[in-house]
Formats: C-alpha cells, structure tokens, sequence
C-alpha cells in the first residue's frame, strides 16, 4: 500500500457503543482484521487491516456510551493546527481542538458549513 498523498482521504473512523458489533460486521463484508491501538491512554481503540495492508486504514473507538455512534473519514494534512485554523476562516466549527498521541500522530475533529463531521490528521516524519 503506498503513502497517502498530503490532502488525501487517508483513514476512516468508527465510533460506536457496539465495537464487536462493527468489528463483525465490516470483518465479514470487506475480510478486515483488528489490531487494538494502545497510542492513546485512556482510549479503547482497535486499527483496521484491510486484507494484505502493511498499515492501518482505520479504526474503531469504543465509546462505551460516552458519545453518538458515527462514521467519519480524516484526511492527511502537512499541518493539523494550521488546518483547523484555515476550516474555521472559512466557517467550520472545531468539534476537536488539535491533539496528538504517544505515537506522533496529530489530529483533530471539525463540522463544515453543511453540517457534515470530518476530520484531519498527520504523521509523524519517517
């Protein structure tokens, strides 16, 4: 699988009450398989493997009820911050403030002018 480019859909995220629900379902449609992701404390999180994938696609979030189930795609940017800055210039709400994890990783949640929740993302340098 090659590197996402910058500004490119890059990952997807499930959030939900239901993970072994979610887990099986896409598990038996697409063949996925789950790693649990133990980046950031506190989080039950589980990457996705898509069949053959060296690296994660996505992700599922326990939400243990504390949130509403939801889907959302993230895309990869130079610069979270600067981002998040940029989509509120131009009307999005921060659902997210910028945060990062134990492994590098930034990234944020946003809702755009049409009311739709997305996210952005980055890595850490190679």
């Amino acid at each position: 699988m090659a590197v996402p480019d910058f500004n490119s859909v890059a990952w997807f995220e499930f959030g939900t009450d239901q993970p072994e629900k979610v887990q099986e379902f896409y598990g038996e449609l697409f063949d996925w398989t789950y790693l649990r992701n133990t980046n950031t404390p506190g989080v039950t999180y589980h990457s996705v493997m898509p069949p053959g994938a060296q690296r994660p696609a996505g992700g599922v979030w326990e939400s243990e009820g504390g949130f509403p189930n939801y889907a959302i795609f993230y895309v990869l940017v130079r610069d979270v911050a600067a981002t998040v800055e940029r989509a509120g210039e131009l009307g999005a709400e921060v659902l997210m403030e910028p945060v990062s994890d134990t492994a590098g990783f930034s990234f944020a949640r946003l809702r755009d002018t049409a009311d739709n929740h997305f996210g952005v993302f980055s890595a850490p340098a190679p």
